[in-house]
């Protein structure tokens, strides 16, 4: 009788010491670092695993462990939803910050070929040209004024020595004339001389 109690309470004794020491996880530095209250969630949630005992394929975890670690999740997921809100505005932010800075550009773009144009032309009578083009016509025109001035030169060095030929040709048929005029002059005084001589003749006979 007396080793049947001492048997039995032997039992109990073992059988409570494995149920004590099932609910105790050996301590090691990792377990003790890891925390439910700090850290981050998949830190929690490995303490809650670690922490909590084990019977046979299942784990016993404290009620209110779940209940902290659901706050702890919901305050994450808040967070997380706050940071994604303002990520969100940040991105659209820079999203209309990109799309000013491609019209300002566009625009700077738009001003710079004008700009561009504006000093590669020159302005023509009201019209703008480029400077190929009014090059192109300023010297055409410095071409077209020298051809008339060496046409004006030629017809000029032409009308002179025409008139030069002129004044010699004018100066012999003056010349031609005058020698003319002389033997005309000459004959009608040697006819009045022969005249005058047969009236002599006619008076003395």
């Amino acid at each position: 009788m007396k080793n049947l109690k001492y048997t039995l309470i032997l039992v109990f004794s073992l059988y409570f010491t494995n149920i004590t020491l099932s609910q105790t996880e050996p301590t090691n530095p990792e377990i003790e670092k890891l925390s439910l209250n700090s850290g981050t969630i998949d830190n929690q949630f490995e303490y809650v695993i670690r922490r909590s005992p084990r019977w046979q394929d299942y784990k016993n975890v404290k009620t209110n462990w779940l209940y902290t670690l659901k706050a702890h999740t919901l305050d994450s997921l808040k967070a997380l939803q706050v940071q994604l809100d303002d990520t969100k505005s940040v991105v659209v932010a820079k999203q209309n910050e990109i799309d000013e800075l491609k019209t300002n550009l566009s625009s700077t773009k738009s001003t710079l070929e004008a700009t561009n144009i504006e000093k590669d032309s020159m302005s023509l009578f009201g019209m703008q040209m480029s400077k190929g083009g009014y090059n192109t016509l300023l010297w055409s025109v410095i071409g077209a004024l020298l051809a008339l001035l060496l046409f004006f030169i030629y017809k000029f060095k032409n009308s002179n020595a025409i008139t030069k030929q002129a004044k010699h040709n004018l100066s012999e048929i003056e010349a031609e004339f005058e020698e003319h005029r002389r033997v005309a002059l000459e004959r009608e005084q040697k006819v009045r001389r022969q005249l005058q001589d047969e009236i002599n003749k006619q008076k003395k006979s």
